[in-house]
């Protein structure tokens, strides 16, 4: 059932929309460039006065553009209340904005009132395309999330794999359905806090169960409190009170990791250390008089915040649709298992090193990327007026890049609804497409589920470590019946990440006993 507060939410939205009828009436007016011609925009579809578009939008937005594109074609433009927004629904189109035009598009537009925002000015994800910028994307890909960087933190994730192993023989022996989803965002949890800060996000723990509980608040708050970028200057007043409690999230971050810097500042060993957490090297930029960028205290909260919110959802996201794929399609969960027992054996865990010896686990990956984007919408900002096919796309122009349409795109997979692997894999009925040849990581414009170019997602090699690691650990180790039925409903729901709208409540059974192998392998 809805809480009090969303009800009260959609209930004052009708007078919101007649409250802003007088503030934005000149959205009604079309504008002229300079040249007195007039600007020729996407194709809309009818729209509603004050409203606009937004009466043909469901909880899942990408699920709406998808029907939206289906009928107005795939470069479409939505009023919605204040806002307009330029959708962009296949590989072809997209390309024109990404690759063929990708320096006017390379910046992102801010959601939500920076009022509330208290790292406001410090963001990395949203930060202009510019000196800042491309010192922490550069940073990114040279030490804090490098492929060297991951792979020093290896046994990090195996740990925290084991753990999720052995909680789940304890449902097992106990009888009772586990909460899959749940144990696997725990369990990224865990993984991004041990690298960013040496420190467990296990709830229950006195400082440890603050970031826990900043973690899934502020991913329940967020959509909403970008709502209330459509409503304009009356977003600024924070009706239904979800910038309050954002910046009180904030606070509370802000307060826990500025305790956990000074325990690194005081640490004397810390420099010293071979393996440096991602705030290690951070602090020691700050205090680095030669950096080319001089970071702040604020600056490396902001970017742990954000490392946060992209690492835990967007991995136990993919992580929980992928292993719900599977339990689906028993044949494919057992040629799976079969490739893992060929190349592992039966006699020691899987591990990440095993990764590149196993194409089908691989393939299953990509193929369950393909359908659930852990980021389903792309956003990005129009640097200056400029034409894509023949219109007009205006400087401060939102684009949303619908990659949910676009990896089930029919123009560009065969039985594109199907999860089939096998497309991904040389010699497959798909492979006309040259499928098993694709890098996900944004050079294709028919799957990019971490973006593309410039802004492409850059902790990709670390979603991807963890994913291909955990999704072999899981099948070799454990049967699964889901509690709700033979069937997992595999319905979207709301939320910038689109999970599954349903608990992925399973009785687990364990197939070999890890725990067995796990004490095998320390002897």
């Amino acid at each position: 059932m809805a809480n009090t507060s969303d009800i009260l939410f959609y209930a004052l939205l009708l007078f919101i929309w007649f409250l802003t009828t007088f503030l934005f009436r000149y959205l009604l007016k079309q504008r002229k460039i300079s040249n007195n011609k007039q600007i020729r925009h996407p194709p809309s579809p009818p729209s509603l006065p004050i409203i606009g578009h937004l009466h043909l939008l469901s909880s899942v937005a990408s699920k709406s553009f998808q029907t939206l594109a289906n009928q107005f074609g795939p470069l479409i433009r939505l009023r919605i209340v204040s806002s307009s927004v330029v959708i962009v629904s296949n590989a072809a189109v997209a390309k024109e904005f990404l690759k063929n035009n990708e320096l006017n598009f390379v910046s992102r537009p801010q959601f939500g009132a920076a009022d509330f925002n208290i790292y406001a000015g410090s963001e990395f994800v949203n930060a202009e395309y510019g000196t800042y910028w491309r010192f922490m994307k550069k940073l990114c890909m040279t030490e804090l999330l490098s492929v060297p960087q991951v792979n020093r933190f290896a046994d990090i994730r195996r740990q925290e794999m084991v753990k999720l192993l052995e909680i789940l023989v304890g449902c097992s022996e106990e009888g009772k359905a586990c909460n899959l989803g749940v144990e696997l965002m725990t369990m990224t949890n865990n993984i991004v806090s041990r690298m960013a800060m040496s420190t467990r996000c296990t709830p229950g723990l006195d400082e440890s169960k603050l970031l826990w509980e900043f973690v899934k608040e502020i991913l329940e708050i967020a959509p909403k409190f970008a709502l209330g970028e459509l409503f304009g200057p009356i977003g600024k007043l924070d009706l239904f009170g979800y910038g309050k409690r954002v910046k009180n999230l904030f606070s509370k971050f802000d307060s826990l990791v500025e305790k956990i810097m000074k325990e690194h500042e005081n640490d004397s060993s810390s420099s010293k250390k071979e393996r440096k957490d991602i705030m290690a090297i951070l602090l020691e930029i700050h205090r680095d008089e030669k950096s080319e960028v001089k970071l702040s205290r604020t600056d490396i909260k902001s970017f742990l915040m954000e490392l946060f919110m992209a690492g835990t959802e967007t991995v136990s996201v993919a992580l929980t649709w992928t292993l719900a794929e599977l339990i689906n399609h028993p044949k494919v969960f057992d040629k799976l298992r079969e490739e893992i027992n060929t190349v592992v054996g039966s006699k020691r865990l899987v591990q990440e090193s095993d990764v590149p010896k196993l194409p089908y686990l691989q393939a299953v990956v990509k193929e369950s990327l393909r359908l659930h984007a852990p980021a389903p919408l792309i956003f990005r900002r129009c640097g200056e007026d400029c034409k894509i096919n023949g219109y007009d796309i205006l400087a401060n122009e939102r684009i949303a890049f619908n990659v949910y349409a676009i990896m089930r795109d029919s123009n560009s997979w065969e039985n594109p609804l199907d999860f089939l692997p096998e497309r991904f894999l040389v010699g497959s009925k798909d492979s006309t497409y040259d499928h098993y040849q694709m890098d996900i990581k944004g050079q294709n414009f028919n799957i990019f589920p971490f973006g593309s170019g410039r802004r492409g997602c850059p902790g990709a090699s670390l979603a991807l470590a963890v994913v291909h690691s955990a999704v072999a650990l899981l099948v070799q180790c454990f049967d699964f019946r889901y509690q709700g039925g033979e069937k997992i409903k595999m319905d979207e729901g709301s939320g910038l990440s689109a999970g599954l709208a349903h608990p992925l409540m399973c009785y687990v059974t364990p197939h070999v006993n890890p725990l067995t192998l796990v004490a095998n392998e320390t002897k």
